[in-house]
């Protein structure tokens, strides 16, 4: 799949790490340095347009490494960016530590994993058809 791209930044372009990889790694592109302190949240930008194909979405997720490391984490998780959104790639991050951590400019902040999705048309009935599981939900399905 070819997604038209629009770079702003001083970064490369966002980039898949292994063959395998879902995710591609996405940079911070920034002029100077945002403090993030404990519990803080703050929009950062990447520089990056993009134009997805319709029928596809981008999903903006965490990095596990910064989660872990630094409790650094994607805030609307995962951010959902549409087909038809043409404005700047902004990543919301929270600081989930205890401690002030520094983004800097092409730090990799998030990863995007393109996904395809479809629109629901809704079917309004007066009820359900019964299922094995029926209402049990929030840890309801019987395993331990």
């Amino acid at each position: 799949m070819v997604v038209k791209i629009v770079n702003k930044s001083n970064n490369p372009l966002p980039s898949y790490s292994t063959a395998f990889s879902a995710g591609m790694d996405i940079r911070a592109s920034l002029d100077k340095d945002v403090e993030l302190k404990p519990l803080e949240r703050t929009l950062i930008p990447t520089g990056l347009f993009i134009q997805l194909p319709e029928g596809y979405e981008a999903q903006i997720r965490p990095r596990s490494g910064m989660a872990l490391k630094h409790g650094i984490s994607v805030l609307n998780s995962p951010g959902t960016i549409d087909a038809d959104y043409r404005g700047e790639v902004g990543i919301i991050l929270v600081n989930l530590s205890n401690e002030t951590y520094a983004i800097k400019n092409g730090e990799r902040i998030c990863q995007m994993v393109i996904a395809k999705h479809e629109q629901a048309e809704w079917s309004e009935v007066e009820v359900l058809e019964e299922s094995e599981r029926g209402e049990g939900g929030f840890g309801h399905t019987g395993k331990h």
